[in-house]
């Protein structure tokens, strides 16, 4: 008799190990990916760029230190000094993580520069350069920056811990440089850029910016799950389903048991 309640013992000890085999699999998928989607709607500087004038999106997907950077740009300067407009463009934080107003303009020239944006949006982490270096000291190399009014720009990076930090800290902030001399304000054509004095600060303030932010594809349902009509395709769905299928089988068959035994 000890020997046939030890049998029934394993049984239901087997079922339950059953349904956690079967629950894990769905447990996985919804925490395994390992990768985390940001992005930034990138808006034109206040008195450097006019309000509709310029926009672009960008996409950063972090897998580890690993970030895959896709991004979409139009209304920018097209040509400077008879040349493709090289448009510079970072990763900037450890600062406020925002975006600045027009009050960032202290010095009341009506443009805002680099430096006094600074306060707002911080140092240079990251450049997104199209090639070579994404060091900081490659904040300023016009030849690996994107060029024209409109551009496409995709490249996969390796991110450094302080890059790192400042976008899981929610304080990172993309900003494109370079205006547009048909709308930019006249100051910036004659005054001198404080990063790159040979250039004038058109050249180098800031045109368009944007916070990053997690996407919102990346967070989990909060919602409690629908009943009625759906598909039981999913696998964290199929591994319930399959589970609880498990359990009221075994269920019968302990009961069929127990009524031999009787």
């Amino acid at each position: 008799m000890k020997t046939k309640r030890n049998v029934i013992g394993a049984s239901m000890v087997g079922l339950g190990t059953l349904g956690l085999a079967l629950g894990a699999p769905g447990m996985a998928l919804a925490q395994g990916s390992g990768s985390t989607t940001y992005q930034a709607n990138l808006q034109p500087v206040p008195l450097n760029t006019p309000p509709g004038a310029a926009s672009g999106t960008l996409t950063l997907v972090l897998t580890g230190n690993q970030a895959k950077i896709t991004e979409n740009v139009q209304g920018l300067g097209a040509t400077f000094d008879g040349a493709p407009f090289p448009h510079v463009q970072h990763i900037h934080g450890d600062a406020q993580g925002v975006c600045p107003t027009a009050a960032a303009d202290t010095n009341h020239d009506g443009v805002i520069s680099t430096v006094e944006g600074l306060p707002s949006y911080g140092k240079i982490l990251t450049t997104l350069s199209v090639s070579g270096s994404t060091a900081p000291s490659a904040g300023t190399d016009v030849k690996i920056a994107p060029t024209g009014s409109s551009f496409s720009y995709s490249r996969t990076i390796t991110l450094d811990q302080a890059t790192l930090n400042s976008i899981k800290d929610n304080n990172a902030v993309i900003v494109v440089h370079g205006l547009n001399p048909a709308n930019a304000p006249a100051a910036s054509l004659k005054e001198k850029s404080p990063l790159v004095p040979s250039l004038p600060l058109a050249a180098t303030a800031p045109a368009l910016c944007g916070k990053l932010v997690v996407s919102q594809m990346t967070a989990m349902p909060s919602a409690a799950p629908q009943t009625g009509g759906g598909s039981t395709a999913g696998l964290q769905d199929g591994g319930l389903l399959g589970a609880g299928g498990a359990l009221v089988l075994g269920g019968a068959g302990l009961l069929a048991y127990r009524r031999r035994l009787a």
